[in-house]
C-alpha cells in the first residue's frame, strides 16, 4: 500500500508491510526525496523506537503542510507527526484516543477534524497539536466541513450523530462551540442511518418508514423538501452520480430492478426528476458499495458514457446532451494491425468496460482527463453485447465519434503533458520491464524499457498536475523483495517547449455541431510539432452559443419518451398520474405559474434563440386552494412522552395556499394557538405537559375555500418500574384461572399487558391487567407476562403446574401476622415455604407433595395445595385423599405456628369456611350447591377481585344435579375431574410461591 504526494520536486512514499492472514500491519516505512524520486532517504520520525504510520494526510490549500498518523508495535500508544516544510522535518504530537481519518478544512490549513474509533469527533485549529472533543456518536464518513460560497459560516460542520434513544440526526455547529445545546438540528425528525450527503449546493438524506423510503434535498441550505421521482417509482437505493453545473444526476435502483439503476437528472433546486436512461448495469462490491456503470467523459461538459443491460444483454451508448439522447458507440473499420473488422452497424457496436480499478494506483478501465479534451481510451470488445472476458484496447481523440484499436490486452493507462503524452503498462501478472508510449495521441507507439529487472508492477504515480512528465512506477521484484521505485523521465525526449505554432485548431463539428448548446472550438497540438505543452497550456479556445433546436430540450418532471411512440415522432408525453395543468404545492392567491409543455431545457445548456419548447407553456393564476393533506408530527416521532418531556409537534400540509389560512391549534390541556399562515411553524411549537394522560391534539386548517384537520394522540406515562404476575401454582385440567399483573407505580396509565401461555409465540393483548384462561394438558406450563405503556416494557413470568385433581384446604393466620405483612411477592413466598415445612414435619406428609400459597392483602390468608399421589384411585366418584384429615387435624390442634420478628409467635389455622367470612378464599369462587352453605369469594379492598380457577367439570354438575353425594366435609375442596388419569409423572416441587 503506497500514500503518495509530490510538491515542486519533493515525493513523500510511505509503504506498509501486512500480516497475510489478519491484515495487521507489522512494518512501515517512510521515505522522500527531493530531485523527483531520482534518490529516496528513508526517515527515522523516533530514533530508538519501532512505530507504524498507518495513515497520511496533505493539507489541500498549502502541500508542504503534512500529518502522518502512527502508533506503537502493541497499537496503545498512538501519536502524530506534524509537518510545514514538506516532510523534511516533523513535530511528534502524542493523542489520547484513536485516529480513524483525518479531515482538513477546505481553507483554513491549520483546522482539521479527527474522527476517532470511538465514534467521536475531535477538532484542532493549530494543525494537530491540540485536540478537543466536539461531538460524540457520530457517524463515520457522514462529516462535512462547510462548503465555500455556500454556507455562510466556514467554520461550520455538518454531521450525521445518534441521539440518546438510537435514532439518528442531521445536525450542524461552530467548531468554537458544540455543545449539545449550541448544536442545530438542521432536519426535522430522524434519517436513516448513513444517509446524509453534503455535495455543493445540496444536502441529501433519507428517511424510511414501514417499507416506504423517502429522499429529502435542501437547496442553498434553504428547508429540506422531499425529492419528487415518478409517482410509482417507489425506490429501493439512490446513488448520486453529480451534483455540478447547479443539477442533480442520480440513479435510482427502482422497486422492480435487481441490478440495474434508472438515471434521472433534476431542475435546479434538486427536487423534480426526469428519467434520461432506463436500465443502467450496477455491481455490487464488498462492503455493500455499488458500482453504477456510468462515467463522465472529462474535458467536454455534458458527454457521458453508460452500459445498459436489457434481457441479460450489456450495451455501451453515449451521450452528448447529457442525458437527452443516447446511442452507440459506432466500431472502428479496422483492427490495430490495418486490417478490416467484420463489425457492421446496427448489429455490431463497440462496447466497453466502466469499472473503476480495485487499485488506486492504476487507472480504471476507462480513461479521460479535463485537459484532454476528447480524448478517451477504453477496454473493451467489439459485438453485439459487452463480453466480460475481452478487453482490447481502443482510443478516440475526437470524443467517440470515431475509434482505433491499439492493443489485444488490458493495459493501465497514464495520461503526462495534458494528454501530450500517453503512457500504457500491461495489466498482467507476470513480471515486466518495459512500457509503451505514445506522443500522438495513440496513432503510433514507442517501447521503452523502464527497469533493466522484471518486476511486478503495482502501480503508476505521476506529479500532481497536468503538465507533468515524470512518473514513477512501483513494484516489487519478487514476493519476499522491497519495494521497487523506477523513475521514468519524459522531459529529455522533446527538444523544446511548444508554441503558438505548434498548435491547430479543433471544432467538434463534425462530431455534433453543438454540445449543450454552443459550438466550441479547442487547440490541438499538431501531429509534426514535437513539443512540450508544459504549465500554461489550455486546451479551450472559443465557444459561442448556438441556436437551439428539439435536441436542447428534455422532458419535464412527469412526462416520458418511449420508444415505442417514437413513429408518432420523438415527444414527451404525460404519465398517467401526473396533471400538467394542476398548480404547483407552493402556489399562492396573488402568484401565477406556468403548466407545463411536457419540456425543459437541458441544465447548464447555453443554447440561445431558435425553437423554444417552453414557450408555449399556459400562464395561470394561483387559485385559493383549500387546505389538504394536513399532517400533525413530532420530532422524534415518539407519541409516547413522560410528564414534563419536552415535546416539538411539526405541522405541514401537501396541498393548498398557506399564506391566506388559519391555522388553530389545540393542545387539549388549555393551551390554543391561532397561526395566520404554515411559516410560524418553522419556528416548531414546544409545548410540555405535567400530568399523565391522553391528549388528543388538533390542528384545523381553514381558509375561505375549505378546511382540513389533523388530530393526534400523545399518551403522557411515567416509565413502568416493574410488573408481578400473581396466578396460582397449582391449576385443575380445563379449570379457568386467573392471572394478575400488578404493576409499579400503580398508577400506570394507558398499559397493554401482553401474555404468552405455554410455548405459544403469539401472544394475547388485553388493556385489564388480568386475563382468565383454561390449560387442557397436564404438566408444568410457563405464564409470562409483558406489561408496556410505549415508552417503557417490563416482565415477570411464573410456572403453573397442572392436575387432574387436587386437594386445596384454607389456612388463616392470627391477627399479629398483619402487622408484618408487607404485600410483596418474595414476603408471601417465604411465609408460604415455612407453612409447608412445619406441616410436612408434623404430619409426615412428603414436603414436595403441599404447597402453600400465601395471598395477597389483609386479613393474611393461605391456601394449602395437597397434590395428588402417584397412584391415585380411579372411580367416577369425588376422590377423599386419606391425608387430608391428618392435615386437618394437626391444624385444628393448634400445633403449627412460627415465629416472627419481636419474637411474635404467629398460630397457622383452619379457615373458617362456614362463618362465611368473604375474606378467606380470595383467589377462589365457589357456586353454592342445593342444601349446602358455600359462599363466592370476594377479594379484600387493597387488591383487584381475582376470578376462581374453578370450572365445573361433568362430574362436579352431576353433583350439582344431584346425581351424586359430595362428602359433608367443606373444609377441603377437591378440584378438576376425580375420574381422570393421570398423565404424566409429577414434578418435585423445589421452591413454592
Amino acid at each position: 500500500s503506497v500514500y503518495w504526494a509530490s510538491f515542486e520536486l519533493v515525493i513523500l512514499i510511505l509503504t506498509k508491510y501486512y500480516h497475510a492472514d489478519s491484515n495487521k500491519v507489522l512494518e512501515s516505512s517512510l521515505w522522500r526525496s527531493s530531485d523527483y524520486g531520482s534518490t529516496y532517504t528513508k526517515l527515522n520520525l523516533m530514533p530508538g523506537t519501532t512505530i507504524i504510520v498507518t495513515n497520511f494526510y496533505i493539507c489541500p490549500t498549502n502541500k508542504k503542510k503534512v500529518i502522518l498518523v502512527s502508533s506503537s508495535i502493541n497499537e496503545r500508544d498512538q501519536m502524530l507527526f506534524m509537518s510545514t516544510d514538506e516532510g523534511s522535518s516533523f513535530q511528534r504530537q502524542p493523542v489520547s484516543f484513536t485516529v480513524d481519518t483525518l479531515l482538513f478544512h477546505p481553507s483554513d490549513e491549520d483546522n482539521l477534524l479527527a474522527y476517532s474509533k470511538e465514534a467521536k469527533l475531535y477538532i484542532s485549529t493549530d494543525l494537530g497539536h491540540k485536540w478537543t472533543v466536539l461531538q460524540e456518536r457520530v457517524t463515520k464518513d457522514r462529516v462535512f466541513w462547510a462548503v465555500t460560497a455556500v454556507d455562510v459560516d466556514p467554520d461550520l460542520v455538518h454531521m450525521e450523530i445518534q441521539d440518546i434513544g438510537g435514532g439518528y440526526l442531521y445536525v450542524t455547529c461552530l467548531i468554537q462551540n458544540c455543545s449539545d445545546k449550541m448544536v442545530t438540528a438542521q432536519f426535522l425528525g430522524k434519517i436513516d442511518h448513513n444517509s446524509l450527503s453534503v455535495q455543493d449546493e445540496y444536502i441529501f438524506v433519507k428517511v424510511t418508514t414501514g417499507n416506504r423510503t423517502k429522499y429529502y434535498v435542501s437547496y442553498r441550505r434553504n428547508e429540506f423538501v422531499q425529492m419528487r421521482f415518478p409517482k410509482y417509482a417507489l425506490p429501493k437505493d439512490l446513488q448520486i452520480v453529480s451534483t455540478d453545473e447547479n443539477q442533480v444526476f442520480l440513479a435510482l435502483q427502482e422497486w422492480y430492478q435487481t441490478d440495474t439503476y434508472n438515471l434521472y437528472q433534476s431542475d435546479p433546486q434538486g427536487v423534480y426528476y426526469s428519467i434520461v436512461l432506463e436500465n443502467v448495469r450496477s455491481t455490487k462490491q464488498p462492503e455493500e458499495n455499488v458500482l453504477i456503470d456510468i462515467l463522465e467523459v472529462r474535458g467536454i461538459k455534458g458527454v457521458f458514457l453508460a452500459n445498459q443491460k436489457i434481457d441479460g444483454k450489456v450495451m455501451t451508448l453515449i451521450t452528448y446532451n447529457k442525458g437527452r439522447d443516447w446511442e452507440p458507440l459506432a466500431p472502428p473499420t479496422t483492427d490495430m494491425n490495418g486490417k478490416p473488422v467484420s463489425c457492421k452497424q446496427p448489429d455490431c457496436h463497440l462496447h466497453l468496460h466502466l469499472r473503476w480499478a480495485d487499485n488506486p494506483y492504476v487507472s480504471g478501465t476507462v480513461h479521460t482527463k479535463d485537459s484532454a479534451p476528447g480524448l478517451i481510451m477504453g477496454a473493451g470488445n467489439l459485438g453485439s453485447q459487452l463480453v466480460e472476458y475481452k478487453e482490447e484496447m481502443y482510443i478516440t481523440s475526437d470524443c467517440g465519434k470515431t475509434w482505433r484499436q491499439v492493443f489485444e490486452e488490458e493495459h493501465h493507462i497514464l495520461y503526462l503533458d495534458h494528454g501530450g503524452v500517453i503512457v500504457a503498462i500491461k495489466d498482467t501478472s507476470i513480471p515486466l520491464k518495459i512500457l509503451k508510449f505514445s506522443t500522438d495521441e495513440g496513432r503510433t507507439w514507442s517501447i521503452h524499457n523502464f527497469t533493466s529487472t522484471s518486476v511486478f508492477v503495482d502501480g503508476l504515480l505521476s506529479e500532481p498536475g497536468d503538465e507533468t512528465l515524470v512518473m514513477t512506477v512501483f513494484g516489487h521484484i519478487s514476493y519476499r523483495s522491497d519495494w521497487e521505485l523506477v523513475k521514468v523521465d519524459f522531459r529529455q525526449s522533446f527538444p523544446r517547449q511548444c508554441t503558438e505554432a505548434d498548435y491547430d485548431s479543433w471544432k467538434l463539428t463534425d462530431l455534433q455541431k453543438c454540445i449543450m448548446g454552443q459550438e466550441r472550438m479547442y487547440r490541438r497540438r499538431k501531429e509534426s510539432s514535437f513539443c512540450i505543452k508544459g504549465k500554461s497550456y489550455t486546451s479551450a479556445l472559443t465557444a459561442k452559443p448556438c441556436q437551439c433546436t428539439e435536441k436542447d430540450f428534455a422532458c419535464d418532471y412527469g412526462f416520458e419518451r418511449a420508444p415505442s411512440l417514437r413513429l408518432e415522432g420523438d415527444r414527451c408525453y404525460p404519465d398517467f398520474w401526473h396533471d400538467p395543468d394542476a398548480p404547483p404545492e407552493n402556489c399562492h392567491m396573488g402568484h401565477s405559474y406556468k403548466s407545463s409543455t411536457g419540456y425543459r431545457k437541458v441544465i447548464a445548456n447555453v443554447c440561445e434563440g431558435g425553437l423554444n419548447k417552453e414557450q408555449s407553456a399556459k400562464q395561470h393564476s394561483c387559485p385559493l386552494l383549500p387546505p389538504s393533506g394536513l399532517q400533525l408530527g413530532i420530532k422524534g416521532q415518539m407519541l409516547a412522552v413522560a410528564p414534563g418531556d419536552d415535546i416539538t409537534f411539526i405541522v405541514h400540509q401537501e396541498q393548498g395556499d398557506t399564506t391566506s389560512t388559519r391555522y388553530q391549534v389545540d393542545l387539549m390541556d388549555g393551551v390554543r394557538a391561532i397561526y395566520e399562515n404554515l411559516t410560524v411553524t418553522d419556528e416548531p411549537i414546544q409545548h410540555r405537559y405535567e400530568k399523565p394522560g391522553v391528549y388528543r391534539v388538533n390542528v384545523k386548517a381553514e381558509n375561505s375555500a375549505g378546511h382540513d384537520q389533523a388530530t393526534l394522540y400523545i399518551q403522557v406515562t411515567a416509565p413502568l418500574q416493574d410488573v408481578h404476575l400473581e396466578v396460582v401454582p397449582i391449576a385443575g385440567r380445563n379449570q379457568e384461572v386467573n392471572l394478575t399483573a400488578i404493576v409499579l407505580p400503580t398508577e400506570a396509565n394507558l398499559t397493554v399487558f401482553y401474555w404468552w401461555i405455554g410455548d405459544n409465540l403469539q401472544p394475547k393483548l388485553t388493556l385489564e391487567n388480568s386475563l382468565i384462561t383454561r390449560f387442557s394438558e397436564e404438566g408444568e406450563v410457563p405464564v409470562t407476562v409483558q406489561a408496556s405503556n410505549g415508552r417503557s416494557m417490563v416482565q415477570d413470568s411464573k410456572t403453573v403446574i397442572v392436575y387432574d385433581h387436587f386437594q386445596v384446604i384454607p389456612l388463616s393466620f392470627s391477627h399479629n401476622l398483619d402487622r408484618f405483612n408487607p404485600n410483596i411477592p418474595e414476603w408471601r413466598r417465604d411465609v408460604g415455604q415455612v407453612v409447608t415445612k412445619i406441616l410436612a414435619k408434623l404430619t409426615g406428609v412428603p414436603q414436595d407433595s403441599l404447597v402453600t400459597m400465601v395471598k395477597p392483602g389483609l386479613p393474611t390468608t393461605a391456601d394449602l395445595y395437597v397434590l395428588p399421589q402417584e397412584s391415585t384411585p380411579v372411580k367416577r366418584s369425588v376422590f377423599v385423599d386419606k391425608r387430608v384429615p391428618t392435615i386437618k387435624q394437626v391444624l385444628s390442634e393448634n400445633n403449627v405456628s412460627f415465629i416472627v420478628r419481636g419474637g411474635l409467635r404467629v398460630l397457622v389455622t383452619l379457615a373458617d369456611s362456614d362463618r362465611g367470612d368473604s375474606l378467606t378464599h380470595p383467589w377462589l369462587r365457589f357456586r353454592k350447591l342445593p342444601g349446602r352453605n358455600v359462599y363466592a369469594q370476594m377479594h379484600n379492598e387493597k387488591e383487584q377481585e381475582m376470578t376462581s380457577p374453578v370450572n365445573h367439570s361433568e362430574d362436579t354438575q352431576n353433583i350439582i344435579q344431584g346425581e351424586e353425594f359430595i362428602d359433608d366435609d367443606l373444609d377441603s375442596q377437591t378440584l378438576g375431574n376425580p375420574g381422570g388419569r393421570s398423565k404424566f409423572s409429577y414434578p418435585r416441587l423445589t421452591s413454592h410461591y
